[in-house]
């Protein structure tokens, strides 16, 4: 491989990665500048050639990864996140497309004045709402879980159905293009050929590959590379026998592992996700930058009113109708009618197919990847730029991630926890003691009983509206697992570790324990204010007081008047930004921002002494989920 095909690469992971975070920063679906950026390295600088970089192996390389993200999002699909929601799904993959596929041809053969059979093949193409762009728009967007849940299932199992239905367009064209007429037996028998052999493979691999997962067969060290060839294989196999099959073979693939008893695909999903998110920045960069910028004008007003159709009445009208009888409200159906962008699939799709047809002369077919694209893009930026805002509005949205995962219900963790919620901030905690489950429940804390650190709480710790995590035990090793645990999902900088021993006694625990809990940005309160000595506190009647500054009591005077005996815990400004006291970043409060602190009773002749800590119930005391 030449020099200039390596920086090529480089430079189109480089960017992908550049575009993910920067899309991070701003709260904008990442396929938004992903797309973006594919434009500007492709048709307007002349930078990046697909063509040219892969040659023949574009294509084949484009399908895998499709497959990947395909098996990746259905590993996610569980059958109990769907119940009582089920009808609904069924009738958006079945009349839905029925309803999506129709409409949009009878349009893009009347406003673009594309011939009958291509108008067909492109309502086909359409009908997808890939997850490439529904997964990234649901982690901003935050709506509720029954929206989540039927977008999930709609964009990920709804993909290999329209890349079917396109191939059996394909191939009715091209019956119709050397014949002259149709082939129904053919077309019948193609498509039944293709439903039995993806079933079939992706149910015997899933079965298969999830047998060896469930009696340990495989080292998890090979789990997720044996995985990754696994989907490789079944997709070329499946192709292999029935055109476009190796969609739906990976689709079944991924939700009969994810629905397997007794079978865990953390793992693999985690290492999918990664690659996941690698792949399809990659993917809409490469596809974007083989985009002839002037095909587009060809299109005229035609491809802005085909779009508009697309989104204000083919949506709707699908959404509302398959869902009648549902319990859905009607601002969650508006919300499901706004979302359905379109993804990878319908990209390389229609660029698969488009090849095939200009090879064989079929008329107006050069402009099915610019239709299809000016689709995709006029969809993710009207629908990635307003659905935040719009499940807002129709009160569908979860809460923002402000809130607290406390680790403990001690007496210290429920004072606190009941100073932040006081204050609009919202919280959960974890325990394994019943009985300190059972106090905070009874102060109308919210509670989950368990190990926070367990695979139960994996599948039914609900960390909606949760975005930095407590760690409040007496348990220094419980505080350090849980630190590591949910420092991936939150955040390093916003995982809080409260100290358990005197700063004295921290030189003789062992390095990596001291390591582990000891980052002194993240240890609140300070070295000295440890578990036992808030307990103390506690026990002695100390109290949760709201302080507010103003220019006549600053925060020094607010110092002088509390002294020793105020421990300062967090204090917030105006807008409700929080800031934790911690060893080294302690914050400077001015003029409108409010202190929240443990203060010590004036009658208690001296601040409280360390006293043994407050013991967390045995793990025996009520059995545990695990």
């Amino acid at each position: 491989m030449n020099h200039e095909a390596v920086m090529a690469i480089s430079v189109i992971g480089i960017v992908a990665i550049l575009c993910q975070w920067l899309a991070w920063w701003i709260k904008l679906p990442a396929i938004v500048l992903l797309l973006i950026a594919g434009i500007v390295l492709g048709p307007v600088t002349g930078w990046l050639d697909p063509e040219q970089l892969f040659g023949d192996l574009l294509f084949p390389t484009v399908s895998l990864a499709v497959a990947v993200i395909l098996f990746e999002g259905s590993l996610t699909l569980k059958f109990e996140d769907i119940r009582g929601l089920q009808k609904v799904v069924r009738n958006i993959l079945t009349l839905g497309v029925l309803i999506t596929w129709t409409c949009i041809a009878i349009a893009t053969h009347l406003l673009l004045d594309f011939p009958w059979g291509l108008a067909i093949l492109f309502g086909a193409i359409m009908v997808v709402t890939g997850p490439t762009v529904i997964v990234p728009m649901l982690r901003t967007v935050r709506p509720n879980a029954k929206i989540s849940n039927i977008l999930r299932w709609e964009g990920i199992v709804i993909d290999p159905v329209g890349a079917i239905l396109a191939v059996l367009v394909f191939e009715v064209l091209l019956s119709m293009q050397a014949q002259g007429h149709v082939d129904i037996g053919h077309t019948a028998y193609m498509f039944a050929k293709t439903i039995i052999v993806g079933l079939t493979i992706g149910a015997s691999a899933g079965y298969l590959f999830g047998l060896i997962l469930r009696k340990h067969l495989l080292p998890e060290y090979l789990q997720n590379v044996a995985a990754l060839a696994l989907v490789f294989g079944t997709f070329a196999i499946s192709n292999e026998i029935s055109e476009e099959s190796g969609l739906l073979t990976v689709t079944v693939l991924g939700i009969w592992l994810a629905n397997m008893k007794n079978v865990s695909v953390e793992n693999i999903l985690d290492f999918k996700e990664d690659l996941s998110i690698f792949l399809i920045s990659g993917l809409f960069i490469l596809l974007a930058a083989r985009l002839n910028l002037a095909s587009f004008t060809q299109l005229g007003m035609g491809a802005v009113l085909l779009f508009l159709f697309i989104q204000f009445v083919v949506r709707p009208l699908k959404v509302f109708i398959t869902s009648i009888g549902s319990d859905l409200s009607w601002q969650e159906k508006a919300m499901i009618s706004w979302i359905g962008p379109r993804g990878i699939v319908a990209a390389a799709v229609s660029a698969l197919f488009a090849l095939r047809l200009q090879d064989i002369g079929y008329e107006k077919a050069d402009l099915l990847v610019p239709l299809a694209f000016a689709i995709i893009i006029g969809t993710v930026l009207l629908q990635g730029s307003t659905s935040k805002f719009i499940a807002k509005r129709l009160g569908v949205a979860e809460p923002d991630d402000s809130g607290f995962l406390i680790i403990g219900a001690n007496s210290v963790a429920r004072v606190i926890a009941q100073a932040l919620n006081d204050n609009g901030y919202r919280t959960r905690l974890t325990d394994g003691s019943w009985s300190n489950v059972k106090e905070a429940r009874m102060s109308g804390l919210d509670t989950y009983y368990g190990n926070a650190t367990s695979e139960h709480a994996d599948r039914h710790l609900d960390l909606i509206g949760l975005g930095q995590m407590l760690a409040l035990t007496p348990q220094s090793e419980l505080n350090a697992l849980a630190g590591m645990r949910y420092k991936s999902e939150f955040g390093s900088n916003k995982v809080y570790f409260l100290s358990t021993d005197k700063e004295k006694d921290k030189e003789r625990r062992p390095a990596k324990s001291r390591k582990a809990i000891s980052h002194e940005s993240h240890v609140l309160f300070g070295n000295e204010i440890t578990y036992a000595k808030l307990a103390s506190l506690v026990a002695k009647g100390a109290k949760i007081k709201t302080t507010k500054l103003s220019e006549s009591f600053n925060f020094a005077d607010y110092t002088r008047e509390h002294g020793r005996r105020a421990t300062p815990l967090f204090a917030f400004n105006a807008r409700k930004r929080l800031r934790f006291f911690t060893v080294i970043d302690t914050p400077q409060p001015e003029t409108g921002w409010t202190i929240v602190a443990l203060v010590q009773d004036e009658t208690d002749p001296s601040p409280a002494e360390t006293s043994p800590p407050e013991v967390n119930g045995s793990l025996d005391e009520k059995r545990l989920p695990s």
